[in-house]
């Protein structure tokens, strides 16, 4: 064997075994996340499918979180439950807001109790005790009533000093004719009409979620609130700013596209976000400045707490109403 020949060959030997290791580790830690998530293939054929989607997706993390070590980007991503579904997927799945844009015909009014030019510089409504623990959607595009539950519970606390958890499981299946579809879609606006039309709406021990849609089974018994009508927000966010500290949560309607699905930490700032094409319904429960990412809107999401920090997200607050934040912001109207 000449002497150059040795060399080549351990290297191709190095090389390959190094591979072969890269290769081991991948696999188990395709088998951790399956585990971590309760993962269940219907074929062997679906399961790779998964396994090349959730592949590409750990790249594209990777890549994301070395721009925020190098502080060209000021939040971070992670690995969540939803990494094995493809972005379009998760989208048509998750997002489930039909956005009404001309639904802005009324305003905050009076209520303020403190000049704008004189608000906190932070606020945080789960502090006060007004915001319930994040919940889960599922695989139902939802998002429309968690937001909505979550504005509701909010203004009762604040009215009644009661934190009482909602039903989104009474607005999927018994808000239809007010435009809203269940797990296919809704608007918050339209479901703060129907429970005030209603009456109420149940809690949520007494009807609980379920991630489908179903029958309606509204019981008055078991009504934990109602609202006697919703006010929106201009678009403006000073002026959400300004209703957020006065009044108390804010459902909202964002574009949740991009790096959305997989944010970890950080503010969130997406320079490719639109804010007319909204597609998925949040609650603000406050904002604040981050020493590293700037001006921010605190918003809960409902996606379990295993998404986000805690299932919560720090949005970009005062860069030109990024993804939308203020561009459809209302509250349910509580007596």
């Amino acid at each position: 064997m000449k002497c150059g020949i040795l060399p080549l060959l351990l290297f191709v030997i190095a090389t390959a075994s190094a591979m072969i290791s890269l290769v081991d580790l991948f696999k188990k830690e395709w088998e951790g996340f399956k585990l971590t998530h309760n993962k269940i293939y219907k074929s062997v054929a679906e399961e790779m499918r998964r396994m090349e989607i959730y592949a590409l997706n750990k790249y594209k993390i990777v890549q994301h979180n070395e721009l925020f070590d190098q502080e060209q980007v000021t939040f971070k991503l992670k690995v969540n439950k939803y990494s094995d579904m493809e972005h379009e997927e998760f989208s048509n799945i998750m997002n489930g807001l039909i956005y009404h844009a001309d639904d802005n015909s009324t305003s905050h009014g009076s209520r303020v109790t403190r000049a704008a030019t004189n608000l906190p510089d932070h606020v945080d409504w789960r502090i006060k005790g007004a915001v319930t623990a994040v919940k889960d959607q599922g695989s139902c595009g939802s998002c429309w009533a968690f937001s909505t539950t979550g504005a509701l519970e909010g203004q009762v606390y604040i009215k009644h000093n009661r934190l009482i958890s909602l039903s989104e499981q009474n607005l999927l299946d018994c808000a239809g004719k007010y435009g809203c579809h269940g797990c296919q879609g809704g608007w918050m606006n339209s479901a703060f009409s129907f429970i005030k039309d209603n009456g109420g709406i149940d809690t949520e021990d007494s009807y609980p979620y379920q991630a489908k849609n179903d029958q309606c089974r509204y019981n008055a018994k078991n009504s934990g609130a109602t609202n006697n009508g919703y006010q929106t927000i201009p678009n403006d966010e000073d002026k959400l700013k300004e209703a957020v500290a006065n009044i108390g949560p804010m459902a909202v309607a964002i574009d949740a596209g991009h790096a959305f699905q997989h944010y970890a930490d950080g503010v969130y700032y997406e320079k490719d976000c639109s804010s007319s094409k909204l597609n998925h319904g949040v609650l603000i429960v406050g904002y604040g400045t981050d020493t590293n990412g700037g001006d921010y809107w605190l918003v809960k999401n409902s996606w379990s707490k295993g998404w986000g920090k805690d299932g919560y997200i720090k949005m970009a607050r005062n860069r030109n109403n990024n993804c939308g934040i203020a561009s459809a912001a209302s509250y349910p109207t509580v007596v």
